[in-house]
């Protein structure tokens, strides 16, 4: 592969996002995405503004394949269903593609990133809807879900839960359970939802 011969923003987008997979997203730049497709970095600013703007381009890139996942597995699906289904996008996805998951949470400038952001944060609100959760605590349940799941899955990843017993899968359900339950006894819920008041 060289410059000449089919570089795209596309092409080196998805070949960064693969490499961001394989060292880790912090690790991806302009230099090491030359050294994969076997250009000079100089032959690469052709398309990008640096490794910043890079790493950008996985976020967005990622935040969309994530968007397309949930979008998928969160259809006709509420409460304690909707719930399962978000986080076992959320740690398939960071399974497969830790690297990608990581550069989705990061904070980027960019229009197009808010808007694939916006669209991952409105199904992880929609998931929540089923708790019947008044509109102004979605935004902190959303975020209380995300964190309580990005810290299992952090911790899984460096080998936290290695060296104990049970196996994390059951923790995993555990934490599903504990997480439907926080959801139903949230302040505001409304009762006729069957979560409690």
């Amino acid at each position: 592969m060289n410059a000449r011969a089919g570089l795209t923003v596309p092409v080196l987008t998805t070949a960064a996002a693969e490499l961001a997979d394989e060292v880790g997203f912090d690790q991806v730049t302009v230099s090491a995405l030359a050294r994969r497709v076997g250009v000079q970095p100089a032959s690469l600013y052709a398309h990008l503004r640096g490794s910043d703007d890079l790493r950008t381009r996985i976020s967005v890139l990622a935040l969309g394949e994530l968007g397309d996942r949930l979008a998928v597995a969160l259809a006709g699906r509420a409460g304690r269903e909707a719930l399962q289904a978000l986080i076992d996008v959320m740690r398939d996805y960071a399974r497969q593609h830790p690297g990608r998951w990581a550069a989705t949470q990061v904070r980027v400038d960019i229009t197009q990133a808010a808007v694939v952001g916006a669209r991952v944060s409105a199904l992880m609100t929609g998931a929540l809807h089923g708790y019947g959760l008044a509109p102004t605590e979605l935004p902190h349940a959303v975020r209380f879900v995300g964190s309580t799941v990005n810290g299992f899955l952090h911790l899984q990843a460096i080998g936290g839960f290695d060296n104990s017993v049970p196996d994390p899968e059951h923790s995993w359900a555990r934490m599903a359970d504990a997480l439907d339950g926080a959801l139903r006894a949230w302040p505001g819920a409304h009762p006729t939802t069957g979560a409690r008041p």
